[in-house]
């Protein structure tokens, strides 16, 4: 089995992060660094990363959590702030967390052992449509939502298209649903203060069609086979 890919079925990460694990030479297989994906893992070698050694599951684990706020995307944080990872340690399963939320932001959030199926519904090329409600300041007009229809400038880059709607307006602030499937640092939140609004709230309900439902804060669900197969 290559390299990264066994890594990936290790849990480690996924297979592209894999690479770079490799490339870095943290990677050893009995003992010597090794520093090529694609290198044939042969059955009985040991592979470690740093003084840890991985080992390929076999048994695939797909969970769907509901982030609170507070809580880092990532498998460590080298500042000690609290990470995802605190809320699935309970588990057994070596999991980590597929994309990014930022730590003001809650919801929705898929984490796995399967580095195969991360990469896959990470890639750019396999466009995932995601679906926030934005509690927002002032008045979401329709010049608003237009904007952010056609794209807006987030600070030398244009956003794609997005969908939006207003769920409902008050007399300072509103929420709107915003489908986007790009995935830069804070772009939700970047793109309302584009047209004037700042995000007091952000929360992912949904990734592609699958939704995160009635789930509660800081716990997790399996997710089933149907929802595995429609990201993919």
């Amino acid at each position: 089995m290559r390299l990264n890919k066994y890594l990936a079925l290790a849990g480690v990460a996924s297979r592209r992060k894999a690479d770079e694990l490799i490339a870095s030479g943290k990677v050893k297989v009995d003992g010597e660094p090794v520093m090529v994906p694609f290198f044939d893992v042969g059955e009985g070698q040991k592979v470690t990363v740093g003084e840890n050694e991985a080992r390929a599951e076999t048994k695939k684990v797909y969970i769907i959590l509901n982030k609170p706020k507070g809580y880092i995307t990532t498998t460590s944080d080298e500042k000690g702030r609290a990470t995802v990872m605190e809320l699935v340690q309970d588990r057994r399963d070596r999991l980590f967390p597929v994309g990014r939320l930022d730590a003001a932001t809650t919801g929705m959030l898929i984490m796995t052992n399967d580095g195969e199926f991360a990469y896959k519904i990470s890639h750019p090329k396999h466009i995932l449509k995601k679906t926030y409600l934005a509690y927002v300041t002032g008045v979401v007009s329709g010049e608003k939502l237009a904007k952010l229809r056609r794209g807006v400038d987030i600070g030398g880059y244009v956003t794609a298209p997005a969908e939006t709607r207003v769920v409902k307006q008050g007399p300072g602030s509103a929420v709107v649903e915003i489908k986007v499937h790009e995935g830069r640092n804070r772009q939700v939140r970047k793109m309302f203060a584009a047209v004037g609004s700042r995000v007091i709230e952000l929360d992912r309900i949904a990734i592609g069609e699958v939704r995160l439902g009635r789930l509660k804060p800081g716990h997790t669900r399996k997710m089933t086979r149907d929802e595995v197969e429609a990201l993919l």
